[in-house]
């Protein structure tokens, strides 16, 4: 959907008789999204469907309007969080879709970073994954090493040590007493790894969940297995997103569907919170 998109139509106040839209039940609802009629009434309170008329005896009187409604925020609430996906439904039914296109965008936008962060992410462990034997490094030290000893072992000044343990690349101990920082074997493989990663250009950032990865799993086989499962998380994501963007799109616009209804009409209050199945008293 672009920002071009024309502002929902309110609902007419008086259709007549012949041309009104079919009245559904709360039931009929639920059955369309698979919820409870609890939950329907609930987003409708919410402000996540649009305003509903009652009946001469108080009950709510709803239309195929309220199912693409319903349908597109269960679509957003996948793929964007319920959160938002509330914050978009009740922008689009106050007539404000520039702020609900507004809070699309930056849901785009912190994807698209993750997955930077990931293709960063993968780069690094390529890169260490990749390292040529070369020179033996040194053996491990068979004791904890000061922070002078860690630098002159690894070939790098004391302040940088300093930086990458800010960073929480290192966590070395600390001695009891004085305080001093006592590095092992891991953190001094640790820190080669880094000077490694930094001297192919990787910032600090993107080397950090390498070396958590690393540490959680044990191997680089097992992290990049981890980094190619969060990018097929990424990628179902962005899918359930285009997908609630486009029945947004048909809701906010009016544009055919299958079911036929009309415009999504906007307005009424959008005060109430979600409630859940369960725990709420039945309304009508």
């Amino acid at each position: 959907m672009t920002r071009n998109a024309p502002r929902a139509a309110r609902a007419p106040e008086a259709p007549d008789a012949a041309n009104a839209p079919k009245a559904l039940r709360p039931v009929d609802l639920a059955r369309m999204a698979g919820v409870s009629t609890q939950l329907v009434r609930d987003y409708a309170d919410a402000g996540i469907l649009p305003p509903t008329p009652r009946t001469a005896t108080g009950y709510r009187r709803f239309a195929p309007v309220h199912g693409r409604a319903l349908l597109a925020y269960r679509a957003l609430a996948k793929g964007f969080g319920p959160d938002r996906a509330r914050a978009v439904m009740r922008a689009v039914h106050a007539d404000d879709v520039p702020e609900a296109l507004t809070l699309l965008d930056a849901a785009h936008a912190e994807l698209h970073a993750q997955r930077e962060a990931l293709r960063a992410t993968g780069a690094a462990l390529e890169a260490v994954a990749s390292e040529g034997p070369g020179t033996a490094p040194a053996p491990p030290p068979r004791a904890p090493l000061t922070v002078g000893e860690v630098a002159a072992r690894v070939g790098v000044r004391t302040s940088a040590l300093r930086v990458w343990e800010a960073a929480g690349l290192l966590a070395p101990e600390r001695e009891r007493g004085t305080g001093y920082r006592l590095y092992a074997a891991a953190d001094v493989r640790d820190a080669r790894m880094i000077i490694m990663l930094r001297q192919a250009g990787h910032p600090l950032p993107a080397i950090r969940p390498v070396l958590d990865g690393l540490r959680e799993t044990g191997s680089s086989e097992a992290l990049r297995a981890a980094l190619a499962r969060r990018g097929e998380e990424l990628t179902r994501r962005s899918g359930a997103m285009l997908a609630a963007s486009s029945l947004l799109h048909g809701y906010v616009t009016g544009e055919p569907q299958p079911d036929g209804p009309g415009p999504a009409p906007t307005g009424g209050d959008a005060g109430g919170g979600e409630a859940g199945d369960t725990g709420a008293q039945p309304r009508k």
